[in-house]
């Protein structure tokens, strides 16, 4: 059994639907897509089981602590580095900007989302970050594959899963 982006969508917003305390309105599709290209490790499209069980995981982890309904800006950046990555402030208000509403605050679902694409942003950085110094260099092609495709780990090292580049 395999979930796309559509079912998962419905899946999703039948759980917290259920959840009064959430403020949310509700999963885009857009949001769905990017948890699928996260987790579709074998390239199909769709989550399988275990790739729905290993995401859902990742969003309980991701709501631990989010003692609030709503979360606003002035804790981006303790929240992000709760749920274990560490940036500059710069990068906290980049991230403000780009997923807070009028009112400075983050839905759950833009909550979720955000949290979705810099495990894809770290992943795809440690994919190219060979040596582990924390540089690398990028030519166009390679920027665009690295922070568009689907970055997964082997015992061997890391490929993208959408076009097979190591």
């Amino acid at each position: 059994m395999e979930i796309c982006a559509d079912e998962l969508k419905k899946v999703l917003n039948t759980v917290v639907n259920k959840h009064k305390d959430l403020k949310t309105h509700g999963f885009t599709l857009e949001s769905c897509r990017s948890m699928i290209a996260l987790m579709d490790t074998d390239g199909s499209g769709k989550l399988n089981l275990q790739e729905f069980h290993h995401l859902w995981n990742k969003i309980k982890a991701w709501q631990v602590g989010r003692e609030n309904e709503v979360w606003d800006s002035t804790s981006t950046s303790h929240m992000i580095s709760f749920t274990g990555f560490h940036l500059n402030n710069q990068l906290y208000d980049i991230i403000t900007m780009r997923y807070a509403d009028k009112h400075m605050n983050i839905d759950f679902d833009s909550f979720i989302c955000c949290f979705v694409r810099l495990e894809g942003m770290f992943r795809a950085f440690h994919a190219f970050d060979k040596d582990g110094d924390g540089i690398i260099k990028l030519n166009v092609l390679e920027a665009v594959c690295r922070s568009t495709c689907q970055w997964n780990q082997t015992s061997t090292g890391f490929f993208c899963a959408c076009c097979g580049v190591n």
